[in-house]
């Protein structure tokens, strides 16, 4: 049995349909990139798995349970690591982590290693004793990528998780990423940069106006397309080569004028 089956995934919002009938099927170990144009329905589908929305059309169940009726106990079982996440700025990161540590059910003495191990590794072990709402970005986005794996998951969503990283910490989630792949988790990634996409999935799926498009290796989806890189195949398949090199010479006269 599959470990992500979604049958007919349709979703709403005022009356427009934002996913027409997603199915899919992802097997345990299987390192999926999730890609589309804004707007087509990646974040929705991310949300929707990770049992988050629950108002919806179709089935979807993760560890052969159903997403509605389960949604709690298939939390405890996977990370969730979003483009940007309330992560009550007047806590420490040290707080907020031993909040979602008691989430999991991790021991007290776990949560404290854990936390400032990690914390370390993401070089904020010095600013630990400070209050989040004097963190960057970037910096709330490595306490964001802790707080969904720091109870070792079985299966990780991630939606556009190096949104706002320095060039060092990118390089650092990339390892994380490719090293989780080996150790053989499941991995469900959303990201507008297409290369660690290319790198790290063994299969890709890219959505357009709520429909899947394409799915299959890289390899695949190159011979489908006649295409090189994933970025040529993605703009080639959903009809952004043209227009971006129409806006792009509009924009240039507009600047000339």
């Amino acid at each position: 049995m599959s470990l992500i089956q979604i049958r007919g995934l349709k979703k709403q919002y005022g009356g427009k349909y934002v996913l027409q009938g997603i199915n899919m099927s992802i097997d345990a170990g299987q390192v999926v990139g999730y890609i589309g144009p804004n707007g087509a329905g990646k974040s929705t589908t991310i949300k929707i798995i990770a049992g988050i929305t629950d108002e919806f059309e179709g089935d979807v169940s993760v560890f052969g349970m159903d997403v509605r009726k389960n949604a709690l106990d298939i939390k405890q079982r996977i990370g969730y690591i979003p483009e940007q996440a309330a992560l009550y700025d007047v806590l420490t990161p040290i707080e907020y982590l031993r909040f979602i540590g008691k989430l999991y059910g991790l021991a007290d003495e776990v949560i404290g290693t854990k936390s400032w191990e990690l914390l370390r590794l993401f070089e904020l072990a010095d600013k630990a004793g400070n209050r989040m709402n004097t963190y960057s970005k970037g910096m709330k986005q490595k306490v964001l990528l802790i707080s969904g794996m720091m109870h070792n998951p079985e299966i990780i969503f991630l939606d556009e998780p190096l949104s706002g990283l320095d060039a060092n910490a990118v390089i650092l989630v990339k390892e994380i990423l490719f090293q989780l792949k080996q150790s053989g988790k499941t991995i469900f990634y959303s990201s507008h940069i297409m290369d660690v996409v290319e790198k790290i999935s063994d299969r890709i799926v890219i959505i357009d106006k709520g429909t899947v498009i394409a799915d299959g290796s890289f390899e695949s989806l190159q011979t489908q397309a006649h295409k090189g890189t994933l970025e040529n195949i993605f703009t080639s398949l959903t009809g952004g080569d043209q227009q971006n090199s129409s806006t792009a010479k509009e924009f240039i006269d507009v600047l000339k004028n």
